[in-house]
């Protein structure tokens, strides 16, 4: 749910020059991550404070997850706001010190030098969010539009920066006393904060109103969004202020519901639009976005089980399961499924915008694969439900048949991205 569509009338006010960058560094993320993981299987009978382990989640959810997010709100905020950008200057810049500033935190954690690397890594990336979220909020200001989907964009943001902000006091509290407490004890509310706060935040804010928008369907309920809105909001700040006062584990389920509830009145919301839609043929990257809605509930499931677990002591790798079936399940679906939603629209006006009406020109969804689409998505769910097997009964076969799957759609996946990259129009 990352971008305009072609067909909808939207025109792209932001340029190509801003967004692509982004796109390619995401994908070439993604593909690390995937080797790391095949390369690493052995950390799911690890603690998840293990050095690779933070390396392979940064990578997914800053180098993956936050970049490609970066770069498609960045063309799709104007379309939200019915404005422009404020800014492309803190666009560049945000991609400048978040993609210096991600390496340097990746290899920090791999190595785990909590020195230099792995400061320098969290001031760049801090930097660029800072930058980032200054656009959004100015472009919000600016524009004539504030409706709720604005509204999710800048809570998004402001939570972006917590989230990397509060990292950057753990990073230096490894080395000096900052907190009350070790970096370890705050890692669940760093995590949370960036999960709830940022991805679920903006997933759902954009996704309400591109679901629709691609499915050609007229349902809006605005009513339903910002109670949402509240539930999402009050279910993280409730989880911060439980694991502060160091409230009983059960008190836990608390935020848990109200988050899932919010969840729930998503996926009915995304399922009503789809009900009353005009198109009825729904393409595989629609279908692989729905799908990623579903999978938000797995974490919550996950969830249940380790509130029910761990106070007795019981299967330790739940920590594990939940990370991966966030990281590699909802958060690496959706990003598949709606990158050739929105990227080919992005080349195609970049390439044919000047020539639409000098003869005819492809659409956007001949710029990619549909071929290789389709092998990556069945590789993809394969290889996720493999490795998810694999957590659950520690065989390491699975997990190395599982990773390598993964690897080999995140293969298919840049090759296709470049594929749309390098397209140049047919000579006559």
């Amino acid at each position: 749910m990352l971008g305009p569509i072609g067909n909808s009338g939207l025109q792209q006010t932001t340029t190509y020059k801003v967004v692509l960058p982004f796109y390619v560094y995401a994908a070439l993320s993604f593909i690390l991550a995937t080797i790391l993981l095949l390369l690493n299987t052995h950390l799911v009978d690890e603690h998840f404070f293990h050095p690779h382990t933070l390396a392979i989640v940064h990578s997914m959810a800053l180098g993956w997850g936050t970049m490609i997010i970066f770069g498609a709100s960045h063309q799709l905020l104007p379309v939200l706001i019915e404005g422009k950008l404020d800014s492309n200057l803190l666009a560049y810049l945000t991609f400048i010190f978040s993609g210096i500033g991600i390496p340097f935190l990746i290899v920090g954690f791999y190595q785990f030098q909590t020195g230099f690397l792995l400061q320098t890594g969290a001031i760049l990336v801090n930097l660029g969010v800072l930058c980032y979220m200054t656009n959004v909020l100015s472009s919000i200001y600016e524009s004539k539009k504030h409706d709720v989907h604005a509204w999710y964009m800048g809570a998004a943001a402001l939570w972006l920066f917590s989230t990397t902000f509060f990292g950057l006091l753990l990073v230096f509290n490894f080395t000096r006393q900052l907190l009350p407490n070790n970096s370890v004890a705050y890692l669940s509310i760093h995590a949370h904060m960036g999960l709830i706060g940022w991805f679920l935040m903006l997933v759902i804010g954009v996704a309400s109103r591109l679901i629709p928008m691609f499915l050609i369907s007229k349902y809006d309920n605005k009513k339903t969004l910002w109670l949402i809105f509240i539930l999402i909001n009050l279910s993280l700040l409730s989880f911060i202020f439980l694991n502060e006062i160091n409230a009983p584990s059960f008190s836990l389920y608390l935020p848990l519901l109200i988050s899932l509830l919010g969840i729930v009145l998503f996926a009915r919301h995304c399922y009503a639009a789809y009900r009353v839609r005009i198109r009825k043929n729904v393409d595989n990257q629609m279908k692989i976005s729905l799908l990623s809605v579903l999978q938000m509930l797995l974490p919550k499931i996950v969830l249940f089980v380790i509130l029910i677990l761990l106070p007795k002591g019981q299967f330790s790798k739940m920590g594990i399961l939940y990370g991966f079936s966030i990281f590699f399940g909802w958060l690496t679906a959706i990003i598949l499924g709606m990158t050739f939603k929105t990227l080919p629209f992005i080349v195609w006006n970049k390439v044919y915008h000047n020539k639409a009406h000098a003869g005819k020109t492809p659409v956007p969804k001949d710029l990619f694969s549909e071929k290789i689409y389709d092998t990556m998505s069945v590789v993809y769910l394969v290889g996720f439900l493999l490795f998810l097997i694999g957590i659950i009964f520690s065989s390491e076969f699975l997990l190395k048949i599982g990773a390598f799957a993964l690897v080999t759609s995140a293969a298919l996946y840049v090759s296709n991205v470049f594929k749309t990259l390098l397209h140049q129009p047919k000579r006559s």
